[in-house]
């Protein structure tokens, strides 16, 4: 069955995502952005549906074209203070609190909405489903994608360019080998393993599977640099 989407008849309508929510390391971010009904982008999905150059291609032109956008972030320390849901929602209300001019009416990507000053409402599948938010997450993605590249230079033997800070395979071997960044959200259960195992000079093995079963891993790609004044690869963020 079909989705419908009932839009509002005001003018100003942002829309909402985030990306990031399952990597080890890093910010979860989230954009906002409004956009131009004079002005529009063909070719707005999923983000993680587009290739890689057409991401960085459609984000040119929503950073362009758009009324307003915003980036909005929580820092690994605010993940790890009030996990990974409540991170996402206040990285999103960050994100609408930082656009140029004011909502009128927010499309939120997922299933709740944050705490904000004017009517808003979550939709399932909105990056799919509402160009609002596809174009969020497409700047959302492409922002921390090339954060986890600036990480990479930092920290060239995690290799984060590959993972973009997701729990693969790699990522484990990596935190097995090397330990922990200052980066890693210590509240994440396989970052906690190699804390311990690091300390007592143990093998780290996160997620340990049955025997005889493999581990799945939140494969991925999801952009670097914590809240403002914590890093040096913070990007602007924001439309004029």
């Amino acid at each position: 069955m079909k989705t419908v989407i009932k839009r509002p008849n005001v003018k100003l309508i942002a829309g909402v995502d985030e990306v990031g929510r399952g990597p080890l390391v890093g910010d979860v971010v989230t954009a906002a952005v409004i956009l131009d009904p004079n002005h529009p982008i063909e070719g707005l999905a999923d983000s993680k549906k587009l290739s890689e150059k057409k991401r960085n291609l459609l984000d040119m032109q929503i950073r362009q074209h758009a009324l307003g956008w915003a980036i909005g972030r929580a820092s690994p320390e605010e993940i790890d203070e009030l996990n990974i849901l409540h991170a996402t929602m206040l990285a999103m209300s960050r994100a609408v609190a930082l656009l140029p001019m004011q909502p009128e009416f927010v499309f939120i990507d997922g299933n709740r909405c944050p705490e904000l000053s004017m009517p808003s409402q979550a939709v399932v599948k909105g990056d799919t489903l509402v160009a609002e938010i596809s174009a969020a997450s497409i700047i959302a993605k492409v922002t921390r994608d090339n954060e986890m590249l600036a990480l990479d230079r930092e920290y060239p033997e995690y290799g984060f360019a590959k993972h973009k800070g997701y729990p693969t395979k790699l990522h484990f071997e990596m935190l097995e080998k090397h330990g922990i960044t200052e980066y890693h959200r210590k509240s994440f259960k396989p970052v906690q393993n190699a804390i311990v195992a690091q300390a007592m000079r143990l093998p780290c093995a996160p997620n340990k599977p049955a025997e005889g079963s493999s581990p799945k891993t939140a494969e991925g790609s999801a952009s670097y640099k914590p809240a403002e004044g914590s890093s040096p690869y913070k990007p602007a963020e924001g439309s004029e």
